[in-house]
């Protein structure tokens, strides 16, 4: 008897339907084909001793299966489950009627119990697609395919139920999530707040400028002075994401597992802070069986890399053109693999490697040119992509031990949604261009124009303070989000000097 059952495939962060013929006839053998890798070709095994723990049993006859598209890669154990109930519907032990409108997936334990698998909300948004009726899989991750509305979702705990739900009965019941309720109450809760911050008022306006452009920043400082403890509440400011950012972001979170079985729904916005020894892998993703780096996990969010210069520079470079193209794609000889990559590039650093570099207190312990080296370790071209360069002082003992509250994250973020807001009326006709750090040269003609005054402050700062002719686009852009916090049409010589500011890295003599 032949039966089709259907599964799914993740390729980047989209899904491809994967069809199962599962014929049983006369006679002895198995054959799987259909470029089925390891993982898949050994679910034989625990196909075989899960449905003799659960009083089922294999067919004994031949059996020839095969997974179609057949030139694409089959990979994982996910395909446990439409294996196991094609196995069933063929050898009649369980009805193949309505097997048929549903996706099913899941990997199988020995004793028939179902683990979770990855890319969920991705196979669930392509199953509505083409139309099915259903998803059949693991209960841990039932409730982020429920986000997909117009789709009936069952989690299901054992390979049993799913058995016992084809036969007609119901074990199994579907899963609802109020997709808006949920998104609301998760994103803004946050367990940190700029008001825990003491002092460091000149870094809190250089991030609130950050989080309305959306602007790449580093922050340049003395061991301790609170540049960590800075970068981690960025997020509490920046606009919550819309429903729309946060599917996005969910499926990419869904292929790499790492969703939260709870929730099911990625509702703030990422913070990524990976290690300095990460690999190029690590960051830009790729591998044998593709994966998500950590630049796409901070898609929409925010992509902290701590102690910059301790990285390796090969590992630093690949991000320029992801910072530039808002994507990366990686290309192998076996796949192109395209994934999303708009973050926000939140950096801290040493200005020297004993720390105390223009300290106002402690001596610096380098030798001539040691301070220049360490900042070498930082190509060019990737300062250039960041816009906004500011010092970090240590706190002084009156701040740190002041008892009065700071302001809260929530104050700082109003502003900052309004500076978001006169920005998406600017950029509403342009598409792709959502914030003042996505404005490619052309517009900065249009909506960065400046009047005489500010035309020769700007070229006083590039001829005299020592600016770069690099950083002239950068300090435009930062310029106009600075009069965009104050709703103000123009840019004026005083948001253009705050921006100018803003360029520690490139003064000259800054590095000794």
């Amino acid at each position: 008897m032949l039966v089709k059952t259907f599964g799914s495939a993740c390729y980047g962060i989209n899904a491809t339907t994967i069809t199962i013929e599962v014929d049983a006839s006369p006679g002895f053998g198995f054959c799987m084909v259909g470029l089925p890798d390891s993982a898949v070709k050994e679910s034989q095994q625990r196909i075989n001793t899960a449905l003799q723990t659960i009083g089922f049993r294999m067919p004994g006859r031949k059996v020839v299966i095969n997974m179609a598209p057949a030139d694409i890669r089959k990979e994982g154990s996910a395909y446990d489950l439409p294996l196991a109930i094609g196995l069933l519907a063929a050898s009649e032990q369980v009805k193949a009627g309505r097997i048929g409108e549903y996706i099913i997936m899941g990997e199988l334990s020995l004793d028939g119990r179902l683990r979770p698998i990855t890319g969920a909300l991705p196979i669930a948004l392509q199953a509505r697609s083409e139309n099915f009726k259903g998803f059949i899989l693991p209960k841990e991750n039932a409730r982020e395919a429920a986000i997909v509305e117009g789709l009936t979702v069952y989690g299901a705990e054992t390979l049993h139920e799913v058995i016992d739900f084809f036969n007609g009965g119901d074990s199994m019941q579907p899963v609802t999530v109020n997709v808006r309720e949920e998104f609301e109450q998760l994103a803004v809760a946050f367990d940190i707040d700029f008001a825990d911050v003491k002092g460091q008022e000149n870094v809190k306006r250089a991030l609130e400028i950050a989080a309305a452009g959306g602007h790449n920043i580093i922050m340049i400082g003395p061991p301790g002075a609170g540049k960590t403890m800075l970068a981690k509440r960025l997020p509490t400011i920046i606009p919550p994401l819309s429903l729309q950012e946060a599917l996005e972001t969910t499926k990419i979170h869904s292929v790499a597992g790492k969703i939260d079985q709870h929730t099911g729904l990625v509702a703030r916005r990422p913070f990524r802070s990976p290690h300095h020894t990460i690999s190029n892998v690590g960051l830009v993703g790729g591998g044998t069986n593709p994966q998500p780096g950590e630049i796409s996990l901070a898609h929409n969010g925010v992509l902290f890399l701590d102690e910059l210069p301790e990285f390796q520079r090969t590992v630093l470079e690949v991000m320029r053109q992801p910072l530039e193209d808002r994507c990366i794609t990686v290309s192998r000889a076996r796949y192109s693999i395209e994934y999303p990559a708009n973050f926000m590039l939140v950096a801290s650093m040493n200005p020297c490697p004993c720390g105390n570099y223009n300290h106002p207190e402690k001596p610096c312990l380098c030798g001539a040119g040691v301070v220049r080296k360490y900042l070498g370790k930082i190509s060019g071209p990737l300062l250039d992509r960041i816009d906004i360069h500011i010092e970090v002082v240590p706190v002084p003992f009156a701040q740190l031990s002041d008892t009065r509250a700071a302001e809260s994250s929530a104050a700082i973020r109003e502003r900052v949604i309004a500076a978001r807001n006169v920005q998406a009326q600017r950029f509403a006709e342009i598409p792709r261009i959502h914030c003042n750090a996505m404005m490619p040269s052309h517009l900065l003609k249009r909506y960065c124009r400046l009047n005489n005054a500010c035309s020769a402050l700007l070229k006083a700062a590039v001829e005299h303070v020592g600016l770069s002719a690099r950083a002239y686009d950068r300090i435009l852009k930062v310029a106009r989000t600075i009069a965009d916090l104050a709703n103000a049409p123009q840019i004026t010589p005083e948001y253009l000097a705050e921006a100018i500011q803003y360029r520690n890295l490139d003064r000259e003599g800054w590095a000794g």
